[in-house]
């Protein structure tokens, strides 16, 4: 070797760390947690309750009242309690669901910044940054996966951040289109947005179907609600959001302005990019009539339930692809199937003259299908939808009030959702189903997919969540978000799950794990049935297996990549990290340790 080459080589050997020192070994990044001796200071702690007002909260479980007894009078009502979702939305140190079978449950974190604006939010965000502490973002707090919980973290609790303000013409930052619009802070629910939007000023927002859900998470999730066939999705309704990311910096977010984060927040999921903390949405003009048809058919066989579910399939196909039916069918696995659809935009005898031929393809068969329930069809004035008076006038029971002293009247739910709260869960799966299955020649296929699904586990078809029949307009706002775009040519959501009403920890109310895993198993038997129907479907983030295997796939398809940039972009550091959120995969399981 030269003289000049060697010199250059041993200077560069300096430069570079000994084999198996310092960089073989380096230690991954971690978060701290209370037990490390870099965890903040009680002064710390201090000086942040200062900057945000008194609003820092030391948290503890609601089911701390259960720890001696679960016959308690104070676990009683607590357990009582956590029926009600508005309860749980009230308190910072509980979530929704209270868990799931083998992968997380509902535990608080150590303290929570109740923040009540902006400014509160980037105190916390700023804190968990220079503190290098677990950052958990919690508005409604639906989440099936748990991102709204995690122990030994910082919470920015966002539910008393929650004005509603309607525009008659709203142009976003740095942009000229003018329209109406309704801004919503990120602690809002649905059910009040629908009550100020809708009832009270006679317009409408597309949002969620469950009332009780955070309005900023489904924004950030896709966001499906019952209409969404009509209106399309309610990321596709963003304006503009306020968004307070890693940096702490707040950011107007728009089409003009921080374009590709607006793009993010569309549908890249919550939690991930930045704390959102406000979203303006367009608004929309309502339709005379929204309404619903409700009914259950019991088949005598299962060669007379394949028979239904043939039916079934070809009459939607045929009656209700198109923008205006929406919700549910459910095919049950002791031959039952229950009808729970809504729609849009047609008067009674529309919505009856639709139903009609399936009626009466019924009755002629009386030996093979049962009329359980007979199918009742209803259209009601579109501003009374989500008005809580009207329904209370109503003599069946639809909806369900909060029922705490004092409580607002407008807190009610729908009496379908009354078993989430409190929900403890076994197994879940869901799958976009193309169109194309319900050609002709591909009918019979998805008939055998679904009939063989029944068999291992019971499953609903959410047509308003695919957006095939759907308006070229609706499908092309949809196509830019982040949402998977595979929802664009779905005719359906297909979802499977079991759960029961559980709290782990407390004698007497703990789940039965045997039974939950033996139940989770059918259900994955029954996604796999589907899967030969359709192979390669995509998956639904805020409804979904919380062990979904190829999960950027699955949520968000080829629009992956370019999330990943984002992410790189605004939080190169990932402060905000969620269970199989965009860039997920370079952390630990628990979001505490950084993969080397």
């Amino acid at each position: 070797m030269e003289r000049r080459e060697f010199l250059a080589s041993l200077a560069l050997a300096t430069l570079l760390p000994s084999f198996g020192s310092s960089a073989s070994n380096a230690k991954p990044f971690q978060r701290v947690r209370p037990s490390d001796a870099k965890w903040p200071s009680a002064s710390e702690w201090e000086k942040l309750r200062s900057e945000v007002g008194g609003r820092l909260i030391k948290l503890e479980s609601p089911l701390t009242a259960c720890k001696q007894s679960s016959s308690d009078a104070a676990c009683k009502v607590v357990l009582k309690s956590l029926e009600n979702p508005y309860y749980i939305s009230d308190e910072p140190a509980y979530t929704q669901a209270s868990g799931w079978v083998d992968a997380w449950t509902s535990t608080p974190s150590v303290y929570a910044v109740a923040a009540e604006s902006t400014q509160d939010v980037v105190a916390a965000v700023n804190f968990a940054r220079e503190k290098n502490l677990r950052l958990v973002v919690k508005g409604g707090g639906h989440s099936y996966l748990g991102t709204s919980s995690s122990p030994d973290s910082l919470l920015i609790w966002t539910h008393r951040m929650n004005k509603i303000s309607m525009h008659d013409s709203f142009t976003a930052s740095g942009c000229k289109v003018a329209q109406p619009a309704v801004t919503v802070e990120s602690g809002a629910i649905w059910m009040h947005t629908y009550n100020e939007v809708t009832t009270a000023n006679g317009r409408y927002v597309q949002g969620g179907g469950c009332a009780t859900v955070g309005v900023a998470g489904l924004i950030q999730s896709g966001g499906f609600g019952s209409f969404s066939k009509y209106y399309g999705t309610a990321a596709a309704a963003l304006i503009e959001a306020e968004v307070v990311t890693a940096d702490g910096k707040v950011r107007i977010a728009n089409a003009c302005r921080e374009p590709e984060l607006f793009w993010a927040v569309k549908g890249g999921g919550g939690g991930t990019f930045g704390v959102v903390t406000k979203v303006t949405l367009r608004t929309r003009e309502l339709p005379e009539f929204f309404g619903g048809a409700f009914g259950t058919v019991r088949a005598t066989s299962d060669g007379a339930f394949r028979r239904l579910i043939a039916q079934m399939m070809s009459f939607y196909k045929e009656k209700l692809f198109n923008r205006h039916w929406g919700e549910q069918i459910v095919f049950r696995g002791d031959n039952v199937m229950d009808i729970r659809m809504v729609f849009a935009g047609l008067d009674q005898k529309q919505a009856n003259d639709t139903w009609e031929p399936l009626r009466k393809w019924l009755l002629e068969s009386p030996s093979d299908f049962k009329i359980e329930s007979p199918l009742m069809v209803f259209a009601i004035p579109a501003r009374s939808f989500w008005d809580a008076a009207f329904w209370k006038r109503v003599p069946q029971k639809v909806v369900v009030a909060d029922d705490r002293p004092g409580a607002p009247a407008k807190n009610i739910f729908w009496i379908g959702d009354a078993e989430q709260p409190g929900q403890f869960l076994h197994g879940y799966g869901s799958a976009w189903l193309p169109s194309s299955l319900l050609d002709a020649g591909n009918q019979q296929r998805l008939v055998d997919a679904f009939f063989a699904a029944s068999r291992q586990w019971g499953f609903s078809l959410h047509f308003n969540k695919g957006l095939a029949g759907a308006s070229a307009a609706e499908i092309e706002a949809a196509r830019d978000t982040a949402t998977n775009p595979d929802v664009l040519d779905a005719f359906a959501l297909l979802i499977t799950g079991s759960n029961d009403r559980a709290f782990p920890g407390v004698q007497g109310h703990d789940p039965d794990l045997v039974a939950a895993r033996r139940n989770a198993a059918s259900v994955r038997k029954c996604m796999d049935e589907i899967s030969k129907a359709a192979p390669s479907a995509g998956s639904y983030v805020s409804e979904s297996d919380f062990f979904e295997k190829d999960w950027q796939r699955s949520y968000w398809g080829s629009n992956y990549t370019k999330l990943s940039a984002v992410k790189k972009k605004y939080d190169p550091e990932g402060l905000f990290f969620v269970h199989h959120g965009v860039g997920s995969e370079e952390w630990s399981a628990d979001g505490f340790v950084r993969k080397i």
